[in-house]
């Protein structure tokens, strides 16, 4: 089993990130989640393939995954026992159409939504091999720290958003390199992207995304209470594996 310890939760305390390259699940449980994902895609209809977000609220076989053991015992150490499920997303890029996915704080996009993004974390589980060659996630180190940032409008036809953080130092970009089955932790406020798929060979991700439940959630979306107990009076939906 995946165990992290308070070196790596220190680590990712101040970076924002962690990448941390063991299987989270086993091969047997990683080929039923590929399956599931393969479901997705294939009944996806016109949209695109980067676009299957909250999966899991339509399909109830992916609480599982998003419930189990293996994942909150890596969740616990950074955000702490009482956790909750924010929301999931396959985020796949196509063989050399896979889109870019432009400088962003995830947070940005939560204006509202909660009451704070301090703890706030997202799992990125490669189903894929994920590297440089097809489009990789990337994060400045540190950011976390420093508010929103400023944006400026983005071409959504070649891009996930339609826009994008104003002058990001590229230079400082920390590449998440997976193998299938590892994963990477990082921090809702954190800025990160990626570049464009133009390889030959597909890179899907499965994300995760929970809070500790000191976080009041303030609007009408579907919750899970995953581990421990509710501390800002949310209101979770009941348990279904």
């Amino acid at each position: 089993m995946l165990k992290l310890n308070q070196v790596h939760a220190a680590q990712y305390r101040e970076d924002g990130y962690l990448i941390y390259k063991k299987p989270v699940f086993t091969k047997d449980k990683m080929d039923r989640l590929e399956a599931i994902f393969e479901d997705h895609l294939r009944d996806k209809g016109d949209k695109i393939s980067d676009e299957l977000d909250r999966p899991h609220v339509r399909d109830p076989r992916l609480l599982e995954f998003l419930l189990s053991d293996e994942v909150l015992d890596v969740i616990e150490p950074i955000i702490g026992p009482n956790i909750a499920l924010w929301s999931s997303h396959f985020i796949c890029k196509d063989p050399f159409k896979g889109r870019a996915t432009p400088w962003h704080e995830d947070s940005a996009y939560w204006k509202g939504r909660a009451s704070s993004f301090e703890n706030i974390v997202t799992l990125w589980l490669a189903i894929d091999p994920s590297n440089k060659q097809n489009g990789c996630m990337r994060v400045i180190p540190g950011t976390h720290t420093h508010g929103f940032s400023e944006y400026v409008p983005a071409d959504s036809k070649n891009n996930t958003f339609d826009s994008q953080i104003k002058g990001v130092d590229e230079s400082k970009a920390v590449y998440f390199e997976l193998q299938r089955g590892e994963c990477s932790l990082h921090d809702s406020r954190i800025i990160h992207g990626a570049e464009a798929n133009t390889s030959a060979f597909r890179r899907c991700g499965y994300t995760m995304r929970y809070f500790s439940t000191d976080t009041k959630v303030l609007d009408q979306r579907e919750i899970w209470l995953c581990r421990g107990k509710d501390l800002a009076g949310n209101v979770y939906q009941n348990v279904q594996i």
